[in-house]
C-alpha cells in the first residue's frame, strides 16, 4: 500500500455555516489527518485558488490536493467555479468533488461535463458523514495516485 498522503490539504467551499461545521465535526470524529480548510463561496474559492485577496500569502493558501464544493452558493456558484477551475490550465488537475444537497439529474450530468471528480449528495447525519469522509480519505488520500502540483499539492 502505497504511504498515507496525510499532508495534502482538503479545501471546501460552502456557504452554508452548519454544513461547514458539521464536515469539520466529522473530520475529527473520523480521525482524518489532512488538513481541512473552508472557503464560503465561489468567489472567495477562486481567491484562494488563484492566491488573491487575502490568501496572497502561499501559507494562508497552499494549493489543495482535493477540493469539496458545494454547488449552491452565493456571488458565485459551484458550477460557475467548477467551470473556472477547469478552464484553468495551472488547476486543471485539482480533484473537485461536488458534496451537495441537490439530487437532481441535471446538476449531475452538467458537473460531469464541466469536469468534476464526482458527485455526491450531502449524508444527514453525523454518521454518515463521518463514514463518507473516511471513506473519501482513504481512497484519495491513500488509494489513487494524484498529480504532483505546486506548493506541494501532489506527494512528490
Amino acid at each position: 500500500m502505497k504511504e498515507r498522503r496525510s499532508h495534502l490539504v482538503v479545501l471546501m467551499a460552502d456557504d452554508d455555516a452548519d454544513d461547514r461545521l458539521l464536515v469539520k465535526d466529522a473530520w475529527e470524529e473520523g480521525h482524518l489527518l489532512n488538513e481541512l480548510r473552508f472557503v464560503e463561496d465561489g468567489e472567495q474559492l477562486l481567491d484562494y485558488l488563484n492566491q488573491r485577496g487575502p490568501y496572497t500569502a502561499p501559507v494562508e493558501a497552499p494549493r489543495p490536493g482535493l477540493i469539496l464544493l458545494d454547488l449552491n452558493m452565493p456571488r458565485k456558484d459551484g458550477r460557475e467555479a467548477l467551470a473556472a477551475i477547469k478552464a484553468n490550465p495551472e488547476l486543471r488537475s485539482i480533484p473537485i468533488l461536488i458534496l451537495t444537497t441537490s439530487q437532481a439529474e441535471e446538476d449531475i450530468l452538467r458537473v460531469y461535463d464541466l469536469g468534476a471528480s464526482s458527485f455526491i449528495t450531502k449524508p444527514v447525519t453525523l454518521e454518515s458523514l463521518v463514514n463518507m469522509m473516511k471513506t473519501l480519505s482513504h481512497y484519495w488520500f491513500e488509494i489513487v495516485q494524484l498529480p504532483a502540483g505546486k506548493n506541494g499539492g501532489g506527494d512528490g
